[in-house]
């Protein structure tokens, strides 16, 4: 039995999600290290958590394709790249687990977090926000609080944030940027702040 287009197509999709996955873990996990966070530590143990489950589901995927013998070695192939996936999550969870672990950051590192002016904070997008319906383009939330979105968490999903990612309601941002404009950026989201409108 040849596999079918839809079939190929899950796979693939699949294959996509573990690797923006894995690729995000490592991005937050680097930033709870230098930024000795922890709130961004538990979002790498919860991806890590959901990486598992993609993993799993893409080798059931590959493993029920129906491919012949002839085409094993391809499907092996893709199989041994989900594993490669697997690995940098598990690598970024490592990284992650220094800070969850509360260990003592090496002394260089620790003189890096002391004169770190960034700050790292989550906020849940409110309904009244006037930030919900906007594409992250359009919000201009750097610009009106020198915050920048490192992801999005939405519901058992986390995003990528890209310019064109409509924001919701309900929405969890997690953004990054100079501590002045936390307070800023937390009003905005939360929906107590007016954001100006376009000109």
């Amino acid at each position: 039995m040849a596999i079918t287009e839809k079939h190929f197509k899950e796979i693939v999709n699949k294959l996509v999600v573990m690797k923006d996955t894995s690729e995000l873990m490592i991005d937050l996990a680097y930033s709870s290290l230098f930024l000795n966070n922890m709130s961004l530590a538990e979002e790498v143990a919860a991806l890590e958590n959901f990486m598992d489950d993609l993993h799993t589901d893409f080798e059931q995927l590959v493993l029920s394709s129906g491919f012949t013998s002839k085409d094993a070695r391809d499907f092996i192939g893709l199989i041994r790249l989900g594993v490669v996936t697997e690995k940098i999550a598990d690598a970024a969870m490592e990284i992650a687990d220094v800070v969850l672990r509360g260990l003592e950051p090496h002394p260089i590192l620790k003189l890096v977090i002391e004169e770190a002016e960034e700050t790292v904070t989550k906020v849940t997008v409110s309904e009244t926000s006037t930030l919900v319906g906007k594409k992250i383009r359009e919000a201009q939330i750097q610009e009106e609080t020198g915050m920048w979105i490192l992801v999005i968490r939405r519901g058992n999903w986390w995003l990528r944030p890209r310019a064109s990612t409509v924001i919701k309601a309900g929405d969890v941002l997690i953004a990054a940027g100079y501590a002045e404009g936390e307070a800023d950026f937390e009003s905005l989201v939360s929906g107590n702040k007016i954001q100006p409108e376009d000109e």
